[in-house]
């Protein structure tokens, strides 16, 4: 074969058959515009998923609204929320029942975006507050100030909120020999969270039996009792740090390629990993300082939504969304669903979270094997 035909037939060979052929020009053109309608498509689903994700909480959040020991008409509760109807209904439904719901929506958005931000930015699906141990320090700190300081109300949510920051300082600092990685921060979070609940444990079996009553209870992560005094701080802390975080989430996809691709491509990396990962302890810490260590919340939502808006990089605001629904219909469950008395919603999530979590840790055993 001549060199001519040699030429072409590399030429053949290099050229994409659904690429047009031509001078590199062109063919870097449609490159281009083939990842622009794959990045337009994955935004569609995007905001697809996460409209169909809070259409079904808005549907949840009005059952919880209306359904009880008292059911309450649709058209009734939005009478009451909006001023109208009679005294008992607006009692129930603004004074019980929305402060409960509220707070459960609330608690669930930041918990998921909380655990998405912490399982990207480590590249660890074990990667949770739940799991790695800062909602075992914001919870030991809210039982010391609760057993041995006679803390409540507003002191007990600091008190929560500052373990689990001094919690996840800690963890860090550790990490940092050698550079954080995801597998060293996990292993240091384990290891923290076991020496925690010790603590923890230690306080409960030293405490009056009513006082450890009302701690474990605490502990479980429950929404009994919750009123719009309590909710105000955790609506205010989420209306800051909810657009932070997405904010400062903006070189989480260059991150999750690795520091040196990232550092690479311009991105400061300790600066940008420190921000993402103090607003996710943030919001982990203001959830768990309004209704307890509401188990595995964190865990489940961001894989959940990442299947949901596959190719969708950290999926955070459908994490937060599928957050939200979560804890919503878990604390349903607890509420009505569940024999004749009511549980904490920590006990519904866990029924949830921990099938989840021994299913992966079997998948990620059989693929070691292979």
């Amino acid at each position: 074969m001549s060199g001519r035909g040699h030429a072409a037939a590399a030429g053949a060979a290099d050229a994409a058959p659904d690429i047009p052929y031509g001078a590199d020009g062109e063919r870097l053109a449609a490159v281009r515009r083939r990842v622009v309608r794959a990045r337009r498509r994955g935004r569609a689903r995007t905001a697809l998923v996460c409209a169909a994700l809070a259409v079904a909480t808005a549907a949840v959040f009005c059952l919880a609204l209306a359904h009880g020991d008292m059911a309450v008409p649709l058209r009734d509760v939005v009478s009451a929320l909006t001023g109208g109807g009679d005294t008992a209904t607006r009692y129930v439904v603004v004074d019980l029942r929305l402060p409960r719901a509220l707070t459960g929506l609330a608690v669930g958005l930041a918990l998921g975006m909380a655990g998405a931000v912490f399982q990207a930015l480590l590249r660890n699906p074990l990667a949770s507050p739940d799991v790695i141990g800062v909602s075992q320090g914001a919870g030991t700190a809210a039982v010391l100030a609760s057993l041995v300081l006679k803390a409540g109300g507003f002191a007990l949510s600091a008190a929560a909120l500052a373990g689990a920051l001094a919690t996840a300082a800690a963890m860090y600092l550790l990490a940092r020999r050698g550079g954080v990685t995801g597998s060293r921060l996990v292993l240091i979070g384990i290891g923290i969270g076991a020496g925690l609940s010790s603590v923890t444990s230690y306080l409960l079996t030293n405490a009056q039996v009513t006082e450890a009553q009302d701690a474990l209870l605490w502990l479980t992560g429950s929404l009994n009792g919750v009123s719009l005094h309590q909710l105000w701080p955790l609506l205010l802390a989420l209306a800051v740090l909810l657009p932070l975080m997405l904010l400062v989430a903006r070189p989480l996809g260059t991150l999750r390629l690795g520091d040196d691709t990232a550092a690479g491509l311009g991105v400061g990396v300790e600066r940008s990993r420190t921000a993402l990962l103090a607003c996710a302890v943030a919001l982990a810490g203001v959830a768990t300082a309004a209704a307890g260590p509401v188990a595995f919340v964190a865990f489940v939502a961001g894989p959940v939504a990442r299947r949901l808006v596959p190719g969708g990089g950290a999926a955070l605001l459908p994490a937060a969304l599928t957050g939200g629904l979560l804890v919503l219909c878990a604390d349903y469950a607890a509420q009505h669903l569940l024999w004749s008395s009511q549980f904490p919603v920590g006990v519904v999530t866990s029924l949830i979270g921990a099938p989840y979590l021994l299913w992966l840790l079997a998948r990620s055993s059989y693929g070691g094997r292979r």
